[in-house]
């Protein structure tokens, strides 16, 4: 009766190997009851029939099945898909942002946001505005959470197209076109997981970026903070505060007003320095579309930020007059994880 009733409360198309195999283990015993009962009716006619009762047997008890034979146990009803986060993973994505037209500008144009994101050959990767940064010393694979610190460390990369194109300002137009920067350089810092909650982490740490391809022949130290975790079964947020100290080559080259490009846009000439260049926040929502960020697959992200020019980036007529010292940028694109 107790197989009788388990099996009508769970639908055909639910049941599980053990289950089938349970009930077929069941099927012989039920078998020889029914086959025993049909023996003894007829004995009974039998007798009947010769007026002579036979006399009364009862059949003995049949012996309980052993441990071993009994029903195995139904395994659960589902089980975890192996995560797509081992060894070798990757987030693939690209997006639409506005941005301003350059450092500094009050206009804003559309511009694309790749997104690179994993771990290929023991080496993680991350993204770095348009660029991306190595660590030589990411994270074991796991689902437990993580306990002590991390010290993460590797070679960062920040291509930097500043005035190179699409200026949307006339007057800084006629100022002429920068060329664009390739920044090669390091980043260091420590990981600090399960701060506030299990599975999130908080990372401290600086860069320093050197441009190795000619243009404004600066250098860029940057320290940054930035805290990730998931937000419920399908969220996963990532805030970052960071500031931008640079040299005097590379103010000269994207804040000073040269005689010449005064005499062409008509502002006054000014000569800028190193020093504090920004300071600013930018935050990243994720969401899962099948809301299990753990098996990989489609996701949308949403990004969010702003940045306030500080010393002569904001002081130069590039900004004071023609822009504006408060930088925001928007967007949003969609990745695969792999």
């Amino acid at each position: 009766m107790s197989l009788r009733l388990s099996l009508a409360r769970r639908p055909l198309a639910r049941l599980t190997g053990a289950a089938v195999l349970g009930a077929l283990a069941a099927s012989p015993a039920l078998a020889a009851e029914s086959e025993g009962t049909a023996e003894t009716s007829e004995s009974a006619a039998e007798a009947k029939a010769q007026a002579a009762p036979p006399p009364v047997v009862t059949a003995p008890a049949p012996a309980p099945a052993p441990a071993d034979a009994q029903t195995p146990a139904a395994p659960p009803a589902f089980a975890f898909a192996k995560p797509v986060f081992d060894e070798t993973w990757a987030t693939i994505g690209l997006g639409l942002g506005m941005v301003p037209s350059y450092a500094g500008s009050d206009d804003y144009i559309a511009f694309p946001l790749p997104l690179i994101v994993g771990r290929v050959g023991g080496i993680g990767i991350s993204p770095n505005g348009p660029g991306f940064v190595l660590d030589f010393n990411p994270p074991k694979p796991g689902l437990a959470p993580r306990k002590g610190a991390r010290i993460a460390f590797g070679p960062a990369f920040r291509f930097r197209n500043d005035r190179n194109n699409r200026i949307s300002d006339a007057v800084v137009a006629r100022a002429g076109k920068l060329d664009a920067a390739l920044e090669v350089g390091g980043n260091v810092a420590v990981s600090f997981p399960g701060v506030f909650k299990p599975f999130d982490q908080l990372n401290v740490g600086v860069q320093a970026r050197w441009d190795v391809l000619g243009a404004h022949e600066g250098m860029i130290v940057e320290p940054q903070i930035t805290y990730r975790a998931p937000m419920g079964r399908a969220f996963v947020l990532q805030v970052q505060a960071s500031a931008e100290f640079i040299d005097d080559n590379f103010a000269d080259y994207y804040f000073t007003v040269s005689p010449t490009q005064a005499a062409a846009t008509g502002l006054a000439p000014f000569r800028a320095d190193g020093g504090l260049n920004r300071i600013g926040t930018i935050a990243l929502l994720s969401y899962d579309l099948d809301r299990n960020p753990l098996n990989g697959g489609w996701s949308l992200t949403g990004i969010g930020g702003y940045s306030r020019l500080i010393g002569d980036s904001a002081d130069t007529p590039y900004t004071a007059v023609r822009g504006d010292a408060n930088q925001f940028i928007t967007g949003l694109g969609v990745a695969y994880t792999f």
